[in-house]
């Protein structure tokens, strides 16, 4: 049951997130940091529950590794990858760390492919100066691991 909850408030999160920052650019912190607490804390709650506390460790890991990595490319070209992206990495390092480090890996991965293949098409299309939000890129790649990577995908229930 926790574990459908954190599905359904990562869902809910995810659209509202995409939305913003393809709109304005931006990750409020006032949404994704408190989906952040809540999406850890029911995961971690239900591997606890389970007695699966190794998937605990992963979902804390996850987001701090998703995280870090962030980090590095925020520190290394600010204007390209912001701090809100940052943040973002951990709130999708959270369901991924759930699955192992190649999950994370993996959606992390899928991202910046997505990523890619967006600025891909904006340049062709004639748009050098066009800035892309990278948020929806982020949460496609953590959905896309999430329900249709290789391995586990979210459970139902």
């Amino acid at each position: 049951m926790l574990i459908a909850l954190a599905a359904g408030v990562f869902a809910v999160a995810s659209i509202a997130l995409a939305v913003v920052d393809v709109r304005t650019h931006r990750l409020p912190d006032a949404v994704v940091l408190p989906a952040l607490l809540v999406v850890a804390a029911l995961l971690t709650a239900e591997a606890l529950r389970t007695g699966e506390p190794g998937r605990a460790l992963g979902v804390v890991g996850g987001s701090a590794a998703a995280f870090v990595v962030a980090l590095a490319l925020h520190l290394s070209r600010p204007g390209a990858f912001g701090g809100g992206d940052v943040k973002l990495a951990a709130f999708v390092g959270a369901p991924l760390g759930w699955y192992g480090p190649e999950a994370v890996a993996s959606g992390l991965l899928f991202a910046v492919v997505l990523g890619g293949v967006a600025a891909t098409g904006v340049l062709l299309a004639g748009g050098r100066r066009t800035q892309l939000a990278y948020g929806p890129w982020l949460l496609s790649g953590a959905w896309l691991r999430l329900v249709g990577g290789p391995g586990e995908g979210m459970p139902s229930g």
